[in-house]
């Protein structure tokens, strides 16, 4: 790999570069958006356990965040087609994959947060969910997010949902006394909560609305509550400092609310999801810093 040394008063431009010449193998760009007009290849990190945005199936992964992902990504090619190398991007590697170079950029229900713009640059948000509760359809016990207190929640490896039902504002919401169950993923807690080892899943809503619908396919019965409490801003996760992608990013999910692209996919993973409204026009997008 060529390393290029320009000096102090450009090493946060040198620490971009060196990041974004980990996944473009010999030659160093100094952005997504230069890498993707240039070498039409990316590294793309998605979830690939979260049905409706993020679930691997087959070769590739395979939801509402994936198909965006293909959306932006072309855009930032200038419309050329874009060979993508899909990577599982879990909460818990997240920011490490975008400051070591792992992945390029990260569609993966990437909630925009002041502490995770410390050290990743966001573009959009390109939808803006809303935290909700699940829980098992036969329990009458919780109606409503603030039934949670002294109740079995899960805690899922490198996601902050559960810290807006027990932690006090500003981090949190509710400051309710509930109980922690670990789970390494969002899969894990629907096993458990399935295995009656919790008594709730709280996250973004259109997250839940996933795990119902193939929950339901297999003759599982759950039930969201309909109770949302917060907004998750969906971003694009970029190597802290990239703005001229961030930048790109913002133009593309513009043009894909515009051009229709943005109903026609929301609708083909979450129309037939009851109680949830779909946004009909872009979200106010983050400075790109």
């Amino acid at each position: 790999m060529r390393v290029l040394r320009v000096g102090v008063a450009l090493a946060a431009v040198s620490a971009l570069t060196m990041g974004l010449a980990a996944c473009g193998g010999d030659t160093t760009y100094a952005s997504v958006v230069e890498k993707a007009k240039d070498s039409k290849k990316l590294v793309v990190g998605t979830k690939w356990d979260q049905p409706g945005l993020g679930l691997k199936k087959g070769a590739e992964p395979e939801g509402f965040d994936v198909d965006v992902a293909k959306y932006v990504v072309k855009e930032l090619a200038g419309g050329a087609d874009v060979a993508i190398e899909w990577k599982e991007s879990a909460s818990s590697n997240r920011e490490a994959f975008l400051a070591n170079g792992t992945v390029d950029i990260i569609f993966a229900t990437y909630s925009i947060t002041d502490s995770r713009k410390e050290k990743v640059s966001f573009g959009g948000p390109y939808i803006v969910a809303h935290q909700d509760t699940m829980v098992r359809g036969d329990d009458a016990s919780i109606t409503k997010a603030t039934d949670l207190a002294g109740k079995r929640i899960c805690q899922a490896a490198g996601s902050n949902s559960y810290k807006r039902i027990t932690d006090p504002p500003p981090d949190g919401k509710l400051d309710l006394d509930a109980q922690l169950v670990g789970a390494a993923n969002y899969s894990e807690c629907m096993a458990k909560l399935g295995g009656s080892n919790l008594d709730a899943v709280t996250t973004d809503d259109l997250i839940l609305a996933g795990f119902a619908a193939q929950a339901a396919e297999s003759g599982g019965n759950f039930k969201v509550l309909g109770d949302p409490f917060t907004d998750e801003k969906y971003g694009v996760g970029l190597k802290k400092g990239d703005t001229a992608t961030c930048e790109a990013v913002n133009a593309a999910i513009t043009k894909m609310y515009q051009d229709g692209t943005a109903k026609q996919l929301l609708d083909k993973w979450f129309g037939k999801t009851q109680g949830l409204t779909l946004p009909t026009e872009a979200p106010a997008f983050e400075p790109c810093a």
